[in-house]
């Protein structure tokens, strides 16, 4: 019954949106039956297209499903960057229209009246009240359907370049009260949301290990929605992580997409190519505690959280890194004394401004923030989910420098 109010839902906004993309783009910018019915058309056929991406995407095998997620997707942030463009115009749509009307009424108003004639047997007064009101309104309604295409187009545009490029390194260093002289200076390298799947492959994991590998750091740190889809079908996309190299290790915790891609078989995956899965579990890495906890999507394969059997018993003097996919697991972090919390998911809200839409869930969206007393990194991740577009929010590697305070 869930999934199926999910569906309801989610078909509910999509037509919703199509439809309010139909009305200004077809309905208010065509006058002939053929134009109306050939974008019809276009607008019905961009509706499956994304419903065949979506579903499509999800069953079948990689490889083939690019060939419809590309497109799907593609339309799917045209889509959303065309209703924010037009709905922000709507006021200003109004407002000429109303401007107009009420000069078309003042221009037909009778400028004297003899014999009984009215000035409707007058020709139209000169100049802007002589343009019918439907040719203005036809006219505005096409000038506002292209400028909001073209920026739309060109938005996204920029925003593939953003997303299929190199992730930006961002450094970051923080101050830890906790941390020992000698561990001063120690660099943790974070990628999330790597986000293998339909169109981001093997060539995507060679790039990320060889940047961070260039690095040269202490430590390496996944926290996590490494893949979108199973073991048998990005194994090998995910192969080149066996060559990750940091003088301490690399650690993975899960993220929620692993939880929808068979999580019971990527953890022992994962951990096969050297890169150690924390479940809910702490390792000493040279006196410092490092932490990782399961994504709280977990609860619901009975494989959630646990900050008692990660933090309970630790040596409250040491200092505590946490590796946790969701920022607003940080809540549960602060009570364990947690000192940093390193954190992805939010992608930096991916396409803006979708990235207000994200605060309302996470207590920080990308960057350096406190909460309750524990230090909070979020970074925006290395890949993408959905549409290969980033606007605002370039893909990230970051490189995390701790030092004593």
């Amino acid at each position: 019954m869930e999934i199926v109010v999910f569906l309801l839902v989610v078909f509910g906004v999509l037509f919703g949106l199509h439809f309010y993309l139909w009305k200004r783009l077809v309905k208010d910018t065509t006058t002939t039956r053929r134009g109306r019915l050939v974008g019809t058309l276009l607008i019905v056929g961009a509706v499956l297209l994304i419903v065949g991406g979506l579903f499509f995407g999800r069953l079948a095998r990689p490889d083939a499903a690019r060939w419809i997620a590309w497109p799907a997707y593609l339309w799917l942030a045209t889509m959303f960057y065309l209703f924010v463009l037009l709905l922000v115009v709507e006021i200003p749509r109004l407002v000429l229209r109303l401007t107009w009307g009420r000069r078309r009424a003042e221009a037909a108003e009778p400028a004297l009246v003899v014999a009984g004639r009215s000035d409707e047997a007058d020709p139209p007064a000169p100049g802007v009240g002589s343009v019918p009101d439907p040719a203005r309104r036809l006219l505005l309604a096409r000038g506002l359907a292209v400028a909001a295409g073209v920026t739309a187009v060109g938005t996204v545009g920029y925003g593939v370049t953003q997303a299929m490029g190199p992730p930006r390194l961002d450094r970051v260093t923080i101050p830890l009260g906790r941390l020992p002289r000698r561990l001063d200076g120690m660099r943790i390298v974070l990628v999330s949301d790597i986000h293998l799947g339909p169109i981001l492959g093997r060539s995507h994991t060679e790039r990320i290990v060889r940047m961070i590998n260039e690095l040269n750091a202490d430590l390496v740190a996944i926290v996590g929605d490494l893949v979108d889809g199973t073991v048998a079908e990005l194994g090998p996309a995910a192969e080149p992580l066996e060559r990750l190299r940091a003088r301490h290790g690399s650690y993975f915790v899960t993220g929620n997409h692993e939880y929808f891609s068979g999580y019971a078989e990527w953890i022992p995956e994962v951990d096969s190519l050297g890169v150690r899965v924390l479940e809910n579990q702490r390792v000493d890495v040279d006196g410092l505690d490092l932490a990782g906890v399961n994504d709280v999507t977990g609860e619901q394969y009975e494989h959630g959280p646990d900050f008692a059997a990660a933090l309970g018993d630790r040596d409250t003097t040491r200092p505590v890194v946490l590796l946790a996919h969701q920022p607003v697991q940080v809540e549960d972090a602060a009570k364990f004394g947690v000192d940093l919390q390193l954190s992805g998911h939010t992608h930096g809200g991916q396409i803006q401004p979708f990235g207000a839409i994200v605060r309302l869930q996470q207590p920080v969206v990308s960057g350096l923030a406190t909460i309750k007393g524990t230090k909070l990194y979020v970074t925006n991740g290395a890949g993408f989910w959905g549409p290969p577009v980033r606007v605002g929010a370039p893909p990230q590697i970051s490189v995390v420098t701790l030092r004593s305070a």
